[in-house]
């Protein structure tokens, strides 16, 4: 009976551990108070996961880099995912894109595989298009209407605020379906950025890649282009 009653408690602990790895991956750096909160979880019950988590390394504590990222006192610890924490979303067909890549680039050129990434992402721009465009003309509202269109594909992607007024919106994905074959061929990140930038019709920055090491794909979207205006005094033409 003991037993019988302990393995739906241990299912649940599982589901609740794979919730907490989930979010760890489409919002790492994340804080235990931020998970817990939207987990609806104690405090106790979100360190006990973190601990095992951390523990099997699927997640790890995030150190800041560069100066000025320690602050004084004792600061929250934020967490991400490893490429382990990852590994149960990876796409079983990564291995078998990559060599069929490799044989096109081999057969074919460079120039086959880079119109491969193209044609790749012309049919997700043909496919989210009508998507974004039903969300208006607010830019912050077609990067949302983007980031959900990107997490039903399997991306996890979120955004985030940047600034106190949000001058801009940073687009990060937790998650890459091809990240093991875009390691190999970047050619499928830099055209994934291109399309970005014809959806959201703005000049965006890819900052980091989960293919090339970091722990998030994530892309700097401006919502407001700077206008050019002339100092009264000078004359010089300055920035707003």
């Amino acid at each position: 009976m003991r037993a019988s009653q302990a393995e739906p408690r241990q299912d649940a602990e599982a589901t609740t551990r794979e919730k907490v790895l989930e979010l760890v991956v489409e919002q790492g750096p994340v804080s235990a108070a931020t998970l817990a909160q939207t987990l609806e979880l104690t405090p106790a019950a979100v360190r006990r996961h973190i601990a095992h988590l951390q523990d099997v390394g699927q997640i790890v504590v995030h150190e800041p880099a560069g100066p000025g990222q320690r602050r004084r006192g004792r600061p929250a610890r934020h967490y991400v995912a490893t490429d382990a924490g990852r590994a149960g979303l990876a796409d079983a067909y990564s291995d078998l894109a990559t060599h069929v890549l490799d044989f096109l680039q081999q057969v074919a050129g460079k120039d086959a595989l880079e119109k491969f990434a193209e044609d790749r992402v012309d049919e997700l721009e043909r496919r989210y298009r009508p998507v974004i465009d039903r969300a208006g003309e607010s830019r912050a509202a077609r990067v949302q209407a983007l980031a959900e269109a990107l997490t039903a594909d399997g991306y996890a992607a979120t955004i985030r605020g940047i600034g106190s007024q949000a001058i801009a919106l940073q687009l990060c994905q937790g998650h890459c379906p091809v990240q093991d074959v875009a390691a190999e061929y970047p050619q499928l990140c830099e055209a994934e950025t291109q399309a970005f930038s014809r959806l959201l019709d703005v000049h965006v920055q890819r900052l980091s890649t989960l293919a090339a090491g970091g722990h998030v794909c994530t892309t700097h979207v401006p919502l407001a282009v700077p206008t050019p205006t002339r100092h009264p005094r000078t004359g010089r033409t300055e920035g707003n």
